[in-house]
C-alpha cells in the first residue's frame, strides 16, 4: 500500500453537498442529536427516514468535481497501491471512477436491516417502509454510522495505515474520531503525511506538510506531482 487518502466533507462541499453541521450545531435545520443518533431514530423514525431520503435525492443531483476525478485518475495508475477512506456518505468518489473506497461512516445509497443485519442498496424511500430484500421484514434504516456506533472496516483501515508510504487527508476537520487520529497512526509507522484543506484542521500540527486552498485545485495538482506529470 503506497498511499492512503482520507477524505471528508470539504471535498464534496465543492460539488454542492452541505457540510455536516453549521456553527449552531444544526444539520440542515435539524438538531444533530435528532437525526444522527440511534436515540433520535428511536424517538422519531419518520423524521430520520425523511431526512436521509432527502439527502440521498439531493446528492443524486450533484456531480463529482475535479478533486474526485483526480483521485480516480490516481487509482487508474496505482491500482491496489491506493486506498481511499472517506468519512462522506455520498457516492461521488465512485461516480468519478474510483473503486477502492471504504465508506467508514456508511452510505446514503445503502439500507441496513435492523432485523437481519443485511446491508443492501436502497430501492425505495425508506420512510415508505419497503421490505428487506433478504428477510422481507420492513425494518430498514439508513446505513449510516451514527454517533455512538462503530465505523465500518476499521481493521482494514488500520492495516492500510500501517503499510502505507504516504497518508493524505483532504477536506477534513480533524474533529471526528477515530478518523482524526489516522495521521498519528500513519506517521508513527513511518509514512509521510500531507493535509490538503481549505483551512487548517484541528490536527494540522501533526502533518509533515499542510497546503491550504480549494480541493478542486489542490488535489489535481498533488496527483500530478505523484504521477510525475506536473507542468
Amino acid at each position: 500500500m503506497r498511499i492512503v487518502v482520507l477524505t471528508g466533507a470539504g471535498i464534496s462541499a465543492e460539488s454542492g453537498v452541505p457540510t455536516f453541521r453549521d456553527s449552531g450545531g444544526l444539520w440542515e435545520g435539524h438538531r444533530v442529536e435528532d437525526v444522527a443518533t440511534p436515540e433520535g431514530f428511536a424517538r422519531d423514525a419518520d423524521t430520520v427516514q425523511r431526512f436521509y431520503d432527502g439527502r440521498r435525492h439531493a446528492v443524486a443531483a450533484v456531480v463529482p468535481n475535479p478533486a474526485h476525478e483526480a483521485l480516480a485518475r490516481l487509482e487508474t495508475r496505482l491500482g491496489d497501491e491506493l486506498l481511499i477512506v472517506t468519512q462522506n456518505v455520498d457516492d461521488l468518489h465512485e461516480r468519478a471512477g474510483s473503486s477502492r473506497v471504504v465508506h467508514m461512516h456508511g452510505e446514503l445509497g445503502s439500507a441496513l436491516c435492523a432485523a437481519c443485519g443485511t446491508r443492501s442498496p436502497v430501492a425505495a424511500d425508506l420512510v415508505e417502509r419497503p421490505p428487506c430484500a433478504s428477510c422481507g421484514e420492513r425494518m430498514l434504516r439508513p446505513d449510516i454510522v451514527w454517533f455512538g456506533e462503530m465505523p465500518y472496516e476499521l481493521d482494514r483501515i488500520d492495516a492500510a495505515l500501517a503499510a502505507c508510504e504516504r497518508f493524505v487527508a483532504i477536506g477534513t476537520s480533524g474533529a471526528v474520531y477515530p478518523a482524526a487520529g489516522f495521521v498519528w497512526t500513519a506517521a508513527e509507522r513511518g509514512a509521510a503525511t500531507l493535509e490538503l484543506n481549505l483551512a487548517r484542521s484541528e490536527v494540522s500540527s501533526l502533518f509533515d506538510e499542510v497546503r491550504l486552498g480549494a480541493a478542486s485545485v489542490l488535489v489535481p495538482e498533488w496527483v500530478d506531482e505523484v504521477l510525475g506529470t506536473a507542468s
